[in-house]
This record gives structure tokens, sequence and C-alpha cells, in this order.
């Protein structure tokens, strides 16, 4: 099972922007920004952005920050903070985004569908178009029982939905004989999937593209079943 990880497994309400707002309520809290201000700022600009491009000069923590808090620091100026508040502010805003206890949840289906999963021979990966402590973050929030690997495209350099992206997880995985791609992004996470003719559903977002979908991980759980009795010889 290949799970992407933000919007799928664990949500933090506004993402960045959310994140952004949080920490000016927290250190300039006369700011008078609104959520809705800083959209403008952040449409374009992050590795996942531009998937068709690898990025390995970015797969270090140190490279891949400077780029992405450059990008927080032009929302902020955007807003109206001189240059040197909003580098000062991106940094801020980086650790605060990387604190699994600010803003960060499992949804509530997470950990029982994935450990009756796993207790049923499945083998769960994130595969995840993220920030570099992506693995802290899973541990931090309590999935590191029931996730073997995290494959996160800050480390790897290759955004979903690259077919490199799926490769490399698919290859880790000793490429085994049945495996899903499960995520919200009907782009990123089932057409990228599909197109390395791996297996997906999407999930927490409606579309009519995709072949399968499912509400909650429940339902995932459900399809997964029927289409495994499905192919039983």
């Amino acid at each position: 099972m290949l799970w992407d990880f933000d919007g799928t497994l664990a949500q933090r309400p506004g993402m960045w922007r959310g994140c952004l707002i949080e920490t000016l309520d927290l250190h300039e809290p006369a700011h008078g920004v609104s959520a809705e201000a800083l959209i403008p700022f952040l449409h374009d600009g992050f590795p996942w952005h531009t998937p068709d491009l690898p990025h390995p000069e970015l797969s270090s923590p140190e490279a891949w920050w400077e780029r992405v808090e450059l990008l927080l620091a032009r929302a902020y100026e955007g807003v109206g903070f001189n240059s040197q508040q909003a580098r000062q502010l991106a940094r801020l805003a980086h650790e605060r985004y990387l604190d699994c206890n600010a803003g960060w949840r499992l949804f509530d289906d997470v950990l029982p569908v994935l450990s009756r999963l796993a207790s049923r021979g499945w083998r769960h990966v994130i595969l995840s178009n993220h920030v570099p402590e992506l693995s802290a973050l899973v541990t931090g929030l309590g999935l590191a029982p029931v996730v073997d690997h995290v494959f996160c495209s800050a480390v790897t350099g290759f955004e979903k939905p690259h077919p490199e992206a799926f490769a490399l997880a698919f290859a880790a995985c000793g490429t085994p004989a049945a495996c899903w791609m499960v995520g919200d992004n009907p782009v990123a996470d089932v057409a990228g999937a599909e197109a390395a003719g791996i297996q997906a559903i999407l999930v927490r977002t409606n579309s009519s593209v995709p072949t399968r979908r499912a509400t909650d991980l429940y339902e995932v759980e459900h399809l997964i079943e029927h289409e495994q009795r499905f192919h039983e010889p």
C-alpha cells in the first residue's frame, strides 16, 4: 500500500497559509493579515508546482528550506512586512510547520484501517510531496509502528506524478505482486500511479475522473478487500 500523507493520512488545517497566519498570531499579534491575502503568493514556487522537473539539487534539508523560506518570505513581504521581518517570520514559520503538535493531526480512520490491513499482510509505505522532515512528522504523529518506509520528494528529488517517484517506492518495496496507491489528489496520486501501472484510489476528494473513489479509509479498505476477493483464483 502506497499512501499519500497530507490530506490522506494527516492534515494541517489551512496548510501553508494557516501556518503563516499562526506564526503571525504568535509573533505579530496585531498583524491584521487574513489567510486569503496570502493565497496569491503561495500558488507557485514550491517544488511540487513543477513536478516534471527533478530537483536533486534540493535533496538536503538546508537546500530545500533555503528555497522554500524565500517563498514564505515573499508571501510575508506581499502582505506588508519589510524584507528583514519577512525572512525572520519565514524561519519561524518553518519551525512551526515541523512541530507535529502545532496543527497536525491524523484522520480518525487512519490507525484502525492501516492496522487491520497490516494484520492481513499489507505493508504500508508513504509516498508524498512534502518537507524533508516528513519521517519525523510520521513518527511524531504515531504512525511509525504501522509504516515500513517513507518516501518524500524533498529527499528523492522527484515530485508525484513524476514516474520516477513511483518507481523508487515500488522498487524499494521489492516490486510486490499487488500494489495500491491511495491519495487525495487526482493528478499527483491517481493519474501518476495509474501511469506507472499501479492501481489507485482517490480518497476524501470529489472527482469524476478516477475509476475508484472513496469517501474515507474505511471505504478504501472495503474496495481493496473486494478487489482482492474478485481476483482470487
